[in-house]
Order: structure tokens, then sequence, then C-alpha cells
């Protein structure tokens, strides 16, 4: 039975994906219908024709207002959206070029219901207490954005990375990192929000049990060889359209980046 497969990948830098032969082979042994890309690093000019232009897909690119080479998110889908947004909204947190939502008006798959996929490379909250604080208001604002949405009737699905580990499971070394932001309870208290507020993680309501399982690992100390990672990248769906995800997984194998891709799979 073929499934609608979706799939979401920090590529740390989507230039440098093309360059060591990672891009196309996403494409061409996964079969996906729509590829959400984070941490593109690049402007839709700065790619080739063939990457900016994928055969038989429509892409949207969303790119860092305040530096080059920073940031950026991406999608490619063979299913056309009915309309594209680009960020939340909010000025002051849309300059970093981290969001793109697309909209299905007659859902997708199974889901007959109205839909929106959001794409979101959420920030990072290292570097100060600055920046920390900038990660928790656009926090409060995507949560702010998505529940908007759904009393407008939409299903919610919305994927990324999301910096933040949600639980001890989530990542290798817990009580190492309690107080290293990625696992700060003010961080993992806005996970916790989502949850109460009806959007489930996909991954962990199929695989209640299942440990050391990671979508990031850090390259300077060759963490994935060891597999000392986390769980930071998700897909979230909100609650009416559970019953419609098949799978949720992590292609661990798949190289070309600090993270590695995740896959969601809707029942057709």
């Amino acid at each position: 039975m073929y499934m609608m497969k979706l799939i979401s990948w920090n590529t740390n830098g989507l230039r440098a994906t093309v360059k060591q032969g990672h891009f196309m082979p996403l494409f061409e042994k996964y079969k996906p219908d729509i590829v959400c890309l984070q941490e593109t690093k690049s402007e839709a000019k700065q790619l080739t024709d063939d990457v900016r232009n994928l055969k038989n897909h429509d892409s949207y690119f969303c790119s860092s207002q305040t530096r080059k080479g920073y940031s950026g998110v991406a999608v490619y889908t063979k299913i056309k959206p009915d309309k594209v947004e680009f960020g939340l909204g909010v000025p002051l947190l849309d300059m970093e070029g981290r969001l793109i939502v697309l909209y299905f008006e007659k859902g997708l798959g199974s889901v007959k219901n109205k839909l929106i996929l959001l794409n979101c490379y959420f920030p990072n909250g290292g570097g100060g207490p600055a920046r920390l604080e900038y990660k928790l208001k656009y926090y409060d604002a995507f949560l702010k954005l998505i529940n908007k949405k759904r009393k407008l009737g939409y299903s919610i699905i919305f994927t990324g990375d999301v910096n933040t580990a949600h639980e001890e499971v989530d990542l290798a070394r817990p009580k190492e990192n309690e107080e290293n932001t990625g696992f700060l309870p003010v961080e993992r208290a806005w996970v916790d929000e989502v949850v109460a507020s009806g959007y489930i993680d996909t991954f962990r309501n199929l695989h209640p049990d299942t440990k050391n399982m990671y979508s990031y690992w850090d390259q300077k100390s060759r963490a994935r060889d060891r597999n000392v990672g986390w769980r930071i990248d998700y897909f979230f769906v909100s609650s009416d359209i559970i019953k419609s995800i098949t799978n949720s997984f992590m292609l661990t194998d798949y190289m070309g980046s600090d993270h590695c891709p995740i896959v969601l799979e809707i029942n057709l």
C-alpha cells in the first residue's frame, strides 16, 4: 500500500548538502511527497537551477534577512498548496527566515479536512540570555499561531528542528545537560504546553518505549559514532488527525548533516 510520505531534515547548509551528493538521493531513494528542510543557509538565487526548480515539485524558500549564510528553510512538494505564507507575521521574529506555512484546503492523504503544514527552524537558545529570550518569544508566537489556525478549523502538521529535547529519553545524557540550552526546564515546559494544547509528537506516540533514537549528534566530538545524540527534530500533528498517521521514524543512517532526516507517513 502506498503511503503519503513527508520528510523533514536540518541540512546544516543546503549548498553543502548538494555539493556532497546528499540532496538528490533523498528524493530518489525515499520518493517523498513533501520535503521540509531547515538551516539551509542560503537564498534561492544561490542555488543551481536544478535544485531551485526540482522536477515535478513546487519549491518555496525563506531566507534570513539579517545575515547571509544563516538559518533559512525550504519546502519541496509534489502536492501544490492552495496558499503559502512566510513567517509568523511578527516582524521582529521573522527576520531570520525560519518558517514556511503551506495551506492544503482539501487536506493530505486520508486527512480530508483542510490542513496546514508548517516547516520551522526554531531558534537555538545558546549564545547568552538574549537568545534564550528570543527563542522563548518565538515559541510563544508559534503556539499562538497554530492555535489560532486550529480555531479556524484547520488540522495541523508542524515539523522541523525544535532545538529542544522534550523528555530524558530524548537525549543520551540528560543529567549532564539539565542546565544546557536544548534541555532547560523552561524550554521543555513549552513542549509540555504544545502537548497540552492538543498536538501529538508522532514518533513518541507510535514508539512510546523506544530508547537511543536521536536526530542530532555533535560533529566536533564525533558523537554520531557513539550515538550520543538528541532527538530535537519532530513531526507534531493535531490530535484530530493522529489516526491517519501510520508511521514516524528517523533515517539515522542517512548522512550529510549533523542531523538525520525524519519521516512521517500518512495513510491514503
